[in-house]
C-alpha cells in the first residue's frame, strides 16, 4: 500500500470537498494488467465497451487480451519493449493496450491525425520495434518512412473487424462504399489482428514491479514545449483511475463513460479508458469526433440506466448547449450526469447554459500528461465554484511556489495551510505531489531534474502553469509561463484577457497572444483572434471591439490588435492553438527572421 498523507488542515478540504470522498487513500501497487483483473472478475458479464453498435462484456475483452498478450510474447515482444498503437479510439485499441501491459512491454499510442514524419519523430523517440495498425492508415502514414524505421512486425486490423453490431451486409456495404475504410499492408512480416486473436491464452510469468516498470510513453510538449515522452507506471496510470474512480463517486457498474477524446492522449486514457475500468462501467468508443448531432443521437439511444458520464474541452460542451434542436433528444436530459471541462478554462456561461439545457452536472479539471494526467476538478455533487481548477483528487497534494526559483528549496507561496499566502498578488508556479506524477521524461534528464524536484521529502511536479491559491485552497491559472505576454514590464495573461473578451454578448471564442512590437517600445504587444457568434456576424466591427475592450479592461491588458476569423483553431482535444495564429501572423514572420 502506498499512501501521500494530506494534511487535514489542508484549505481545500474546509468548504468545497465533496461529502463522500476520501482526503487520501491507500493505494495498492498492483500492475495494470491485475487492476484489469480484479475488475474482470467483479463485472465479468457486464458490458465493458460500446464501439460501431457494437458491445463487448469485461470477460469478453479479457479473453482478447490474454490471446493478443499470448501471441506478442510468442512473436518475440519482451518486457520493457515499446509496442506502438496507430489507432483512433475503438476496441482494437483498448485491446491492444492492455494485451501489451499484461506482458511487461510498454504501450504507446499515435496520433492518427499526425503526418509520416511526426509519427516517424515518435517512433525514434520511443524506440518502438512492433506496430498495431489500422489497415486504412498504412499506405498514406507508415509506407513513406518505411525505410527510414526498422519495425520486427506489423499487426493489421481493419476498424470493422471486432464489431459484431454491424450486419454482414452491412459491412460489406461499408467496404465497397468507403463508409468503413481498409487498406492493404504490404510490409513483409505482417499479421492479422484477428488471427492472432485465436491464439490460445496461455501468458508468460512475467514479474512487473509497479512503481518503476514503465506502463505507457504519452508524447507532450511538456513544460517547456520542447516534444518529449513522459514515462507513466503502472503505479501512476493505475492510481490516476481509481482517483477519477473515487472523484465519481465510487464504483458504479452500467454507468457510461464517453470516449470523444482519443486514447493515445493521457486525458483519454485515463478519463475515458482506465477510470471507466475502475468504475465497473463501460466506455463508448467514438473512432472520430463526431458532428454534434449525430453525437447526441447516439447518446440518446444507448442503453446507460445509470447515465453518462463526459470527459473533454469546453467547446463539445458548448457544442451541446447551443445545438438548436437539444429538445428533441428526448432521453438524453439527465443522462449526462458528471461531466469535466478540461484542456482550457469553463466558463460561466457555458457551464450554465449546458447544466440548464441537459440537466447535467459540468465542472472545470485540470491535469497534465505529467500527471498521468488528472490532478484536480470541481465538486460533482455539490455546490462548485467557478473560475478555479478545483480540488486537487484524494492523495494530491499542490501548492504554489516562485516561479522564477531554480528550486523549490525555499518553500512554497502557499501551500493551503496557515501561513500561507493567498491571491493574485501572491502568484507563482503551481507545483503537483501524488503517485499519479510521472517517474521523468525518457532519455531526457535534465528536463526531468528541472521538472520533478524534492520538496519535504516529497517529489513535485513543476506544471509550468502559472497562477494564485484562494483562501479556500483553490487555485486560478493564469497561463502558462511560455505563453506570459510581456506589455511594457505588465504581466500579461492570455487566458484572462480571453476569458473577459469572451464576455462581450457577441463574441463566441477568442485567442490571445504576444507579438514583437513594431516600434520597438513596450517589448511585445498582444493581438486577439475572435470568432463572432454566427447570429451577430456583420453587426460589429473590430474597431468597435477594440473600443469596448478599453472600456471595460486596464489599458495594458488591451490587445492592440484584433482580427476576426471564423473560428479558433484548435487541436483534437480541444485546446486553443493560440501558436498556431501567431507564427503565421505577419508581424511575428517579420520580426523574428
Amino acid at each position: 500500500m502506498t499512501e501521500l498523507q494530506i494534511n487535514e488542515e489542508k484549505a481545500w478540504f474546509r468548504k468545497w470537498w465533496p461529502e463522500n470522498t476520501p482526503h487520501t487513500y491507500d493505494f495498492e501497487e498492483i500492475s495494470a494488467g491485475e487492476f484489469f483483473e480484479r475488475q474482470r472478475k467483479k463485472y465479468s458479464d457486464k458490458a465493458m465497451m460500446w464501439f460501431l453498435y457494437s458491445w463487448m462484456t469485461y470477460e469478453e475483452a479479457g479473453k482478447m487480451i490474454d490471446s493478443l498478450g499470448t501471441a506478442l510474447h510468442n512473436l518475440g515482444v519482451k518486457k520493457g519493449e515499446t509496442v506502438a498503437i496507430l489507432m483512433p479510439n475503438s476496441i482494437q485499441y483498448v485491446i491492444a493496450f492492455y494485451a501489451a501491459l499484461k506482458i511487461g512491454a510498454i504501450a504507446t499510442g499515435i496520433n492518427p491525425t499526425y503526418k509520416p514524419l511526426e509519427i516517424l519523430h515518435h517512433l525514434e523517440i520511443t524506440k518502438a520495434k512492433y506496430l498495431i495498425i489500422m489497415d486504412f492508415l498504412y499506405s498514406e502514414l507508415i509506407k513513406p518512412i518505411l525505410h527510414k524505421i526498422n519495425l520486427d512486425f506489423i499487426i493489421s486490423s481493419n476498424i470493422a473487424d471486432l464489431a459484431s453490431g454491424l450486419p454482414g451486409y452491412k459491412k460489406l456495404l461499408g467496404k465497397i462504399i468507403g463508409r468503413i475504410p481498409g487498406g492493404k499492408v504490404d510490409f513483409p512480416n505482417t499479421y492479422k489482428l484477428l488471427d492472432l486473436l485465436k491464439t490460445p491464452p496461455d501468458l508468460p510469468n512475467i514479474k512487473i514491479d509497479p512503481v518503476n516498470d514503465t506502463a505507457t510513453y504519452i508524447m507532450t510538449g511538456g513544460t517547456t514545449g520542447i516534444p518529449k515522452a513522459t514515462i507513466l507506471t503502472h503505479f501512476n496510470i493505475v492510481t490516476n483511475a481509481i482517483q477519477c474512480m473515487l472523484w465519481f463517486g465510487g464504483e458504479d457498474p452500467g454507468v457510461g463513460d464517453i470516449a470523444a477524446l482519443p486514447l493515445f492522449h493521457s486525458f483519454g486514457m485515463t478519463a475515458c479508458m482506465n477510470a471507466s475500468i475502475a468504475l465497473g462501467g463501460f466506455i463508448m468508443l467514438f473512432p472520430r469526433p463526431p458532428e454534434t448531432g449525430e453525437f447526441l443521437n447516439e447518446l440518446n439511444e444507448i442503453n446507460a440506466p445509470n447515465g453518462l458520464i463526459y470527459a473533454g474541452a469546453e467547446i463539445l460542451f458548448k457544442r451541446i448547449a447551443d445545438y438548436k434542436n437539444l429538445r428533441q433528444f428526448k432521453g438524453l436530459f439527465g443522462k449526462l450526469k458528471l461531466c469535466i471541462s478540461g484542456a482550457g478554462p469553463l466558463h460561466k456561461p457555458v457551464r450554465d447554459a449546458f447544466v440548464e439545457k441537459t440537466g447535467g452536472k459540468l465542472v472545470e479539471g485540470y491535469g497534465l500528461s505529467e500527471a498521468s494526467p488528472v490532478v484536480g476538478a470541481g465538486n460533482l455533487f455539490g455546490e462548485s465554484p467557478i473560475g478555479v481548477i478545483g480540488l486537487p483528487l484524494p492523495g494530491t497534494d499542490w501548492g504554489i511556489w516562485p516561479s522564477d526559483a531554480p528550486t523549490l528549496d525555499d518553500g512554497p507561496i502557499a501551500i493551503g495551510l496557515p501561513g500561507s499566502k493567498y491571491g493574485e498578488q501572491n502568484t507563482g508556479e503551481l507545483c503537483i505531489s501524488g503517485p499519479q506524477v510521472m517517474k521523468g521524461y525518457l532519455d531526457q534528464p535534465e528536463e526531468t531534474k528541472e521538472t520533478l524536484q524534492e520538496w519535504n521529502d516529497r517529489i513535485w511536479l513543476r506544471t509550468g502553469d502559472i497562477g494564485f491559491m484562494n483562501p479556500d485552497g483553490t487555485v486560478v491559472l493564469r497561463d502558462r509561463k511560455k505563453q506570459l505576454i510581456k506589455v511594457a514590464g505588465h504581466s500579461v495573461f492570455p487566458t484572462e484577457v480571453e476569458t473577459m473578451i469572451m464576455k462581450h454578448k457577441k463574441v463566441s471564442e477568442a485567442a490571445v497572444a504576444g507579438l514583437p512590437d513594431p516600434e520597438g517600445k513596450v517589448g511585445e504587444i498582444a493581438k486577439v483572434w475572435v470568432a463572432i457568434k454566427p447570429e451577430y456576424v456583420g453587426t460589429i466591427t473590430e474597431e468597435e471591439l477594440h473600443t469596448w475592450m478599453e472600456e471595460y479592461m486596464t489599458n495594458w491588458k488591451v490587445p492592440k490588435l484584433v482580427e476576426f476569423i471564423d473560428e479558433v483553431p484548435k487541436n483534437i482535444l480541444g485546446k486553443v492553438q493560440r501558436r498556431a495564429l501567431q507564427i503565421e501572423d505577419p508581424l511575428f514572420k517579420k520580426y523574428k527572421k
